[in-house]
């Protein structure tokens, strides 16, 4: 009899154990459809945030930027054509290397320029990246040029 009722309730166990491990394939279905969902949300949600963070400089932003940028450009340029002329009025012999720094500068003011020209003001620019990056890139041009004259010897 013992051995019976033991029987009847390892049976039993094991049949719950099977009914209810096995859950309809609809509500797995259901529920993998809406883990799709969420996560398609989530996405979009992304997407606008990104959207966001990469809007476009106002006009009047873009318009001012623009304005300091070419100011700063000429100045660069300026002190440029002294450092030429500086160089060409103290009758020194002209060292080639300091006539090559010269035009490493006068390359890199170049450069920046042409950065600044070729930036369209669109909603696929960065415009948050592109000013961290022109900040960066006039900053340490403004750095060479104070240490220019500077001999580290």
């Amino acid at each position: 009899m013992k051995k019976s009722i033991f029987t009847f309730a390892l049976t039993a166990f094991i049949i719950a154990t099977v009914l209810v491990s096995c859950q309809d394939t609809s509500k797995k279905e259901e529920q993998a459809r809406d883990n799709v969902e969420d996560a398609r949300r989530d996405l979009d949600d992304a997407k606008k945030e990104l959207s966001d963070a990469r809007q476009a400089a106002t006009a009047e932003e873009w318009k001012s930027f623009r304005a300091s940028t070419d100011s700063t450009i000429r100045q660069n340029e300026l002190q440029i054509a002294k450092m030429k002329a500086n160089m060409k009025n103290k009758g020194k012999s002209i060292d080639a290397m300091y006539a090559k720094k010269i035009e490493e500068l006068e390359q890199k003011n170049n450069n920046i320029k042409l950065q600044v020209q070729a930036y369209k003001n669109d909603t696929n620019s960065d415009w948050e990246a592109f000013k961290e990056e022109y900040n960066r890139d006039i900053n340490e041009l403004g750095t060479a040029m104070k240490n220019f004259t500077v001999d580290n010897k």
